[in-house]
Order: C-alpha cells, then sequence, then structure tokens
C-alpha cells in the first residue's frame, strides 16, 4: 500500500512538471550569447568581449561535411532517425550503468543534450531525464533536423571557456569550422564528451586517442573509407592556441571602446551581442606610441624619478579618428586611462587658442606688436600681475615671436583684448567639453583638459578649421553584417580658415626656432609645449597634415616634476 501510495506520487508530480515545462516554441527567437571582437583600422583583431560564453555563432552550411559526421557519429549516429529520443541507445546505456554500479554512459541524443543545455540543470535524477526526453520529443516535433543540429553545434561547450563550433575550431585549429579537415574534425568531436579532459591543449596524447576512436566509429558506420581513416590518423595537426583568456593588444584602447559602446548600447549588448567593431586604432601606430612612452620613461623621466605617469593621443586631422592612444606607461599596473579620464592643466599648451582668437577676431596677424611689459588687473579683492617663465620682460615684440618664445604677459593681454568669453566659445567649438572658468589666467592654462581634448583641437587647426567629434570607433556591425553604428566623419567648418593657416604658421616657428626645438622632424611640423608654474604638468602637442598629437608627462598625485622638467 505504502509503495503504491509513493509510485502515484511520484507520477502526480512528473504530470505536474509537464505541464510546467517550458515551451520550446520559444528557441525559434532564441539567440545563443555571441563573442564581440574588437579590431583595429585594418582588421586586425585587438580584442574579444564575452560573458560566461566566448561563442561565435554560424549557419549549419558554414560547418565543414567532416565535422558534422564526426560529431553525428560519436554523440547520436541516429539523429536523422529517431524523433528526440533513442530508445535502444537509452537501454544500452541503461545496461551499462546498471553494470558499472555508475553513470558511464548518457543514452542521450543530440536533441536531448541540447534541452539539457537549454532548459535544465546537470542534475542526473530519473526524473530529470524523463523530463529531458519529453522536451527533447517536443523539439523535435516543432523544428527540423538541420535546425536542431545548428542549434547544437552553435551551443555545445568545447572547453577552455570556448562554446560553439565556429570559435571552437579558431581556438584549436586556427581556421573556421568550414575549413576544418577529417583529421581535425574527428579530433574535436571527441572533445564534446569531456572537453576539459580529452582537449589536446591538456593532454595531445589522450586527444588523439579520441580522435581515433570518433574515425573509428565513422568507418564502422560506413561513412568514411579505410583508406581516409588512416590518412586523418597519420595527419599532422597544427594546434592553435587558447584564445577565450587573451589579452588585448592595445588595452587602453579597448577599454575605451567598450566604455563608449557600453554607454550607447548597454552592457548585456557589448557582452552577449556578437558585435565586430572596427576602431580607429592603426595598431603599428598604437605600437610606435606604447614603445615611445615606455622607452621615454625609462629614459628621460628617469623611470619615474621625475614622472610616475606618461599619456599620449594620436588624431588624424582629416577625418579626427584617434590612430593611437596610450593611456599611462603600465596596463599592468594601473588601468586608468589618462589619455581620456585625467583633466591636467596645460600651461602655455593653451596659448594657441587665445592666439587663433587674435587672428580671428581680423584686428591681429602675425606680424601685430604686442608688448611685453609689466601690466596688473583687478582680481576680486587682489591685484593679478602676470610673470613670464623666466621673470624678465622684453618690450614690444610680434606676436610670432611671443608665441614662438611662450611669453606669458602678452598673452595674457590678448586674452583681455579678444575676450576670455571669446576664447571658452572657441573651446567649445573644437569640441572641448571640460569645465572652463572664465578666469584672468585662463590664457596660460589655467583650466583642466584631457590630452584626447588637446589633440581633438589641434587637429582642427591642422585641418584648417575643420572639425569633427574625435572617435576611436569607425563602425560597428551585428554578427550578420548588419551596421548599427557607423562614425563616418562629418566634418564642419568651426574656425576661420585664414586664422587657422596664420596659427598654424606661427606654430611651426614654435618648433623651427621656438621652445619646441627638440620637436623638429625634419619638414615643417606645428606644436607648442606646454609647463605650469608648479612643474606639475608637462605637454607637448603639435602636428602635421596627417597626424596631431598630444603628449601629457607628470604624477597622477599631483607632485612637482622637479624645477627644470620642461
Amino acid at each position: 500500500m505504502l509503495a503504491s501510495s509513493v509510485v502515484a506520487g511520484g507520477l502526480v508530480g512528473l504530470a505536474i512538471s509537464f505541464r510546467n515545462l517550458p515551451d520550446v516554441r520559444v528557441l525559434r527567437n532564441y539567440i545563443p550569447s555571441e563573442t564581440s571582437y574588437i579590431y583595429d583600422i585594418n582588421g586586425t583583431l585587438l580584442d574579444s568581449m564575452h560573458d560566461e560564453a566566448n561563442r561565435e555563432v554560424v549557419a549549419l552550411n558554414e560547418v565543414s561535411p567532416d565535422l558534422k559526421r564526426a560529431v553525428l557519429a560519436i554523440e547520436d549516429s541516429f539523429f536523422y532517425s529517431h524523433q528526440g529520443i533513442n530508445p535502444s541507445g537509452i537501454g544500452r546505456a541503461f545496461v551499462a550503468n546498471l553494470q558499472a554500479g555508475s553513470t558511464v554512459q548518457g543514452g542521450s541524443t543530440i536533441t536531448m543534450q541540447l534541452v539539457k543545455n537549454l532548459f535544465l540543470t546537470p542534475e542526473t535524477s530519473i526524473s530529470r531525464k524523463i523530463v529531458e526526453a519529453v522536451l527533447a520529443m517536443r523539439i523535435e516535433q516543432v523544428f527540423e533536423k538541420n535546425e536542431v543540429l545548428q542549434l547544437y553545434l552553435n551551443q555545445v561547450y568545447w572547453g577552455h571557456n570556448t562554446y560553439g563550433v565556429e570559435t571552437a575550431a579558431k581556438s584549436y585549429f586556427n581556421k573556421s569550422a568550414k575549413d576544418l579537415t577529417l583529421a581535425e574534425s574527428a579530433m574535436m568531436a571527441g572533445i564534446i564528451q569531456a572537453p576539459e579532459d580529452y582537449s589536446p591543449f591538456v593532454d595531445y596524447q589522450i586527444a588523439k586517442q579520441r580522435q581515433a576512436v570518433v574515425l573509428a566509429r565513422m568507418q564502422k558506420l560506413q561513412w568514411i573509407t579505410p583508406e581516409a581513416a588512416a590518412a586523418a590518423r597519420a595527419q599532422p595537426l597544427q594546434l592553435g592556441q587558447i584564445t577565450s583568456f587573451g589579452e588585448s593588444q592595445a588595452p587602453y584602447v579597448t577599454d575605451a571602446v567598450i566604455k563608449e559602446l557600453t554607454e550607447q548600447f548597454g552592457e548585456d549588448a557589448v557582452l552577449k551581442g556578437g558585435m565586430r567593431v572596427q576602431t580607429t586604432i592603426d595598431l603599428n601606430l598604437q605600437r610606435i606610441a606604447e614603445d615611445t612612452v615606455r622607452r621615454s620613461y625609462n629614459t628621460t623621466f628617469g623611470g619615474g624619478a621625475y614622472a610616475d605617469e606618461i599619456a599620449l593621443v594620436a588624431i588624424d586631422p582629416r577625418t579626427h579618428f584617434v590612430k593611437a592612444m596610450v593611456g599611462g606607461v603600465d596596463y599592468s599596473k594601473s588601468q586608468f586611462n589618462r589619455a581620456i579620464q585625467s583633466r591636467r592643466q596645460p600651461g602655455s599648451a593653451f596659448k594657441p587658442f587665445v592666439y587663433y582668437a587674435a587672428f580671428a577676431s581680423g584686428r591681429y596677424t602675425p606680424s601685430s606688436t604686442i608688448a611685453d611689459t609689466p601690466v596688473s588687473y583687478p582680481d576680486g579683492y587682489e591685484t593679478y600681475s602676470p610673470r613670464n617663465y623666466d621673470g624678465s620682460f622684453r618690450g614690444s615684440m610680434p606676436l610670432r615671436t611671443a608665441l614662438e618664445q611662450s611669453r606669458n604677459v602678452p598673452a595674457i593681454k590678448l586674452g583681455q583684448s579678444v575676450g576670455i568669453n571669446r576664447i571658452i566659445e572657441i573651446c567649445r567649438a573644437l569640441g572641448i567639453e571640460s569645465p572652463i572658468d572664465p578666469v584672468i589666467s585662463l590664457p596660460l592654462g589655467a583650466v583642466d583638459l584631457t590630452p584626447m581634448e588637446m589633440a581633438g583641437a589641434y587637429a582642427t587647426f591642422a585641418n584648417y578649421g575643420w572639425h569633427s567629434k574625435p572617435t576611436v570607433i569607425v563602425q560597428v556591425t551585428d554578427s550578420h553584417g548588419r551596421v548599427i553604428l557607423d562614425n563616418t566623419p562629418k566634418p564642419q567648418l568651426v574656425l576661420d580658415p585664414w586664422a587657422s593657416a596664420a596659427l598654424t604658421n606661427v606654430l611651426q616657428g614654435v618648433i623651427a626656432q621656438g621652445t619646441g626645438t627638440a620637436a623638429q622632424i625634419g619638414r615643417p611640423a606645428a606644436g607648442k609645449t606646454g609647463t605650469t608654474d608648479s612643474q606639475r604638468d608637462v605637454w607637448f602637442v603639435g602636428y602635421v597634415p596627417q597626424l596631431a598629437t598630444a603628449v601629457w608627462v607628470g604624477n597622477d598625485d599631483y607632485r612637482p616634476l622637479g624645477r627644470g622638467a620642461t
């Protein structure tokens, strides 16, 4: 009586479970979590982004026929003849498990495995097995066999945080799933049962043994000839490498890309949406920038004796595409991206904004004279008396000379002449978004700006006043190639071309015979040095028609760099 009650209760519970089973039709709209990829401007992979599943989805016709046959041979050779469950397979597994006293065979069809991966927990109870079988039969009533196989191949786990056939093929053999040979296909199929144990990255000999098992099964099924099996066993295999835990080739860049995408599309879309992101970065230039920063840190700045950090941004003036970005000396020690996140005073590197305002006003040319003489201005309850870097005054001089020698007093006088608010307007037109206070000392760089803002503004000078918003992303597509973000430049003329050309001509003089002679490169180049009075920040921003680059040097804790560190 007690036994019958238990059986009856179990049947009632099972019936309730069946009634509460998920609707398999939701798979019609199922989109597997898919890895997103970040590339440089030339298509070189920089990084990949994914949550728990590193996956790239492909259609069934993009999978090698050898791999499809290999998987079916070892996992479910009756796949195309059963209706979701294979009673004889379950029977063989039951006998084997009974004899072994433990679970040594699963007896699951590919459809049942798909159900387990998508809908169920990994437990191995009898009731769960029954639910698995019921759902498998329901799936096969709704989906065609090829649809089920495609879902399975894109869903299955292949080890090393690699999901799906395409990602696994690229990891194990550095090629797409459609290009796998019979030998490679058999090895990959053999991995499925215990990916971390049978992986050739873990134990190549065990992986070869599993490959032989799969080839033998394919031969027994007469899906391949004995000669083909022997050739596959003898074929040398060139393994790839574990890709799902790789490091970014340009971590400061990819961090900036991920931040921008996350703000626009959300974290889930970035980590699971299979985006293909083409960045503006040229990896060759990026390498040069990183090497230059590292070398300068170790030599010029004494490996930290003067400064603990350097940041660099290089922008193409013609497109305002960021070609290189270095956010710090060593990403492994500090992930803070000073190129876009750190606002520091630009010092005299701000003066070109003032001189441009003067030239654009129509009242000044590079040859106009200005007095480098003592002056004082009321500033609240006090008087502000600007001083030059060397403490001297040199009398009347052309604006060209004043900027070449980076004289402070002429810059302050020009600022008062053209108006501080006008200078701020120009900064806004150049894409500078950081807060700017209308203080008298603004022409000397009394404002906190990022290297990205400085490089972007100077790039507009280099392009004769044509400005686009600086970006690190050219285009983003989804995994099907549909464009979801297009940053094709839309340049606007925001500055007076004549005034921009006049400024460029003067800034060429800064490098030819002014404070920036160390930046001479053997052809005309424009630029400006910048050092704050407190010696906390040192800048150089320079450009040629094809590239504008801003470099900042300093300490994160605002310690002075030391006297003379210009």
